[in-house]
Order: C-alpha cells, then sequence, then structure tokens
C-alpha cells in the first residue's frame, strides 16, 4: 500500500493546509508533501517497508528499536481478548498517541531550529514518498523544489519560518492517513490504543466486511489509488477553481445567449 499511502497523505494535506492557515499555494505544496512522506512512516515497524530501508542501516537500526519498544508495549498493555502476537507490525507506530506524539515532537523541532529545520523535515518526507513512489519521483521533486524557490516570495526563509508549526501538524496528520488507510483493509488497525473496546487494549478497527479490501488487489490499484491521483490533482490551491471555469467557459453559454436561443 505504499504508493497508496503516499498519495492519501498527499490529499490528505492539501485539504488540510487551508485550515491551519497554509493557505498559499507554495505553503499548501510544502505542508502536503510533508503529510505525503510521513503517511509511510508507521511502517517503520516492518523490517522490509521502504521507510525502514530509506537510509540503510540508520533506518534499518530505528526499525529494530521501534519493533522491540512496540512489543514490550504490547507485552504490558494486551487486554484478555487481545490476539497472541508480538504487538511488533501494526501496532505501537499505528496509533493516534504515536501520530501525535511525533507531530508534537516535529513542531518543537521546527520552532526551535527554525527554516533549516523545516527543510530537513520536507527532504525526508519527500525521500520516504520516493521510496514508494519510485525513482521517477526524483525529477519531479526536483522540479517542484525549483519551481517554489524561483516563484516564492522574495523572503523564502520568512515563508518557511511561518510553517514551524504547521508541519508537526502535517506530520500528525500523514501517520493519522497511515493507520485510517490500514483500517479498511481486512487486517484493520489498532490505532485508538488504549481505548478498550469488547475486552481488547488494540482493538482492530474495521469497517463492515463488504466495506474492506486487500492490499495490492483490483479495488485498490483500479479504484482507491486513480481517485485519489484525481483527488491530489484538484485539491492544488487554484486548480479546481481553473479546471471549473474553463469547463463553464467551454460547455456553458453565457446567460445572455441562454436568453436570447429561441
Amino acid at each position: 500500500m505504499g504508493r497508496t499511502h503516499a498519495l492519501t497523505g498527499w490529499c490528505a494535506g492539501l485539504a488540510i493546509a487551508p485550515a491551519v492557515g497554509a493557505g498559499s499555494v507554495h505553503q499548501a505544496v510544502v505542508f502536503a508533501a510533508t503529510t505525503a512522506g510521513f503517511a509511510l512512516l508507521p511502517d517503520l515497524d516492518h523490517p522490509g517497508a521502504s521507510a525502514s530501508r530509506l537510509l540503510g542501516w540508520l533506518t534499518g537500526a530505528l526499525s529494530w528499536v521501534l519493533r522491540r519498544v512496540s512489543a514490550g508495549i504490547y507485552a504490558l498493555t494486551k487486554g484478555p481478548r487481545d490476539e497472541n502476537v508480538t504487538g511488533k507490525h501494526r501496532h505501537l507506530s499505528h496509533t493516534v498517541l504515536f501520530a501525535a506524539g511525533l507531530g508534537a515532537l516535529t513542531s518543537w523541532a521546527t520552532e526551535t531550529g527554525g527554516p533549516w529545520a523545516v527543510v530537513g523535515v520536507v527532504i525526508f518526507g519527500l525521500m520516504l514518498a520516493e521510496g514508494a513512489l519510485g525513482d521517477w519521483l526524483l525529477p519531479v521533486s526536483g522540479a517542484a523544489v525549483a519551481w517554489w524557490f524561483f516563484t516564492a516570495p522574495p523572503d523564502r526563509a520568512g515563508e518557511l519560518e511561518s510553517i514551524t508549526g504547521w508541519l508537526g501538524i502535517a506530520v500528525a496528520a500523514g501517520c493519522l492517513t497511515h493507520c485510517l488507510g490500514d483500517a479498511l483493509t481486512e487486517a484493520g488497525c489498532p490505532f485508538l490504543f488504549p481505548v478498550p473496546i469488547a475486552g481488547e487494549t488494540w482493538y482492530e478497527i474495521r469497517p463492515p466486511r463488504a466495506l474492506r479490501f486487500r492490499t495490492g488487489k483490483k479495488v485498490e490499484k483500479r479504484l482507491i489509488f486513480p481517485v485519489f491521483a484525481l483527488a491530489g490533482i484538484l485539491l492544488i490551491p487554484g486548480v479546481w477553481q481553473f479546471t471549473s471555469s474553463t469547463f463553464h467557459r467551454l460547455f456553458i453559454p453565457p446567460t445572455s445567449q441562454q436568453a436570447t436561443t429561441p
């Protein structure tokens, strides 16, 4: 689900950006790129995930630590009806608590570190997205960075400084989007931990069976991914307005013309 996670994260970022004050297209793109990348981070708890292999031994070591911590917390907190599993994958990093904690840490780091910390977080997010979507994203990201640099307001540092606090929300939103996506699969996702549900502390939230889908199968590839690919374009600030006005100009005659039509 790597591609789908990144794409849904991009859409979520674009949808949330105006609500947190990232109103300009330059701010919205930075916000959404961060959300797209960090929508892949929860899978750091799996050794084979792109996030775990991103920076070689470094992310591999972080993955190892995360799996051990997750397993330990699961062993200490599992309820009487929780499954007899290791608690390494789709557990600690797939919770609202993890998303909120990582978001708070990012907000603090970017507010303390300023524009360069923002750049670091965004680049790491782009690297996460590239690991899932493929090398084709590298030239696209390069072109996007060049576009941003040459079209942003003259005070580029100030533009980045203005989103330091928001970036934590982008990171948290990305992680939460990942959890919601996993919750629609057959396995579900225990993202409401530690809220006890039906005797389980790690209750896998999922919709009725008819609404679930299998990862990597036809529903994801032929329905979910194309729909969010289209949404990911239309949600970019200004694109929907341009598309709508173009459609009206080409296919809907002006009111005066309609009035004179016999």
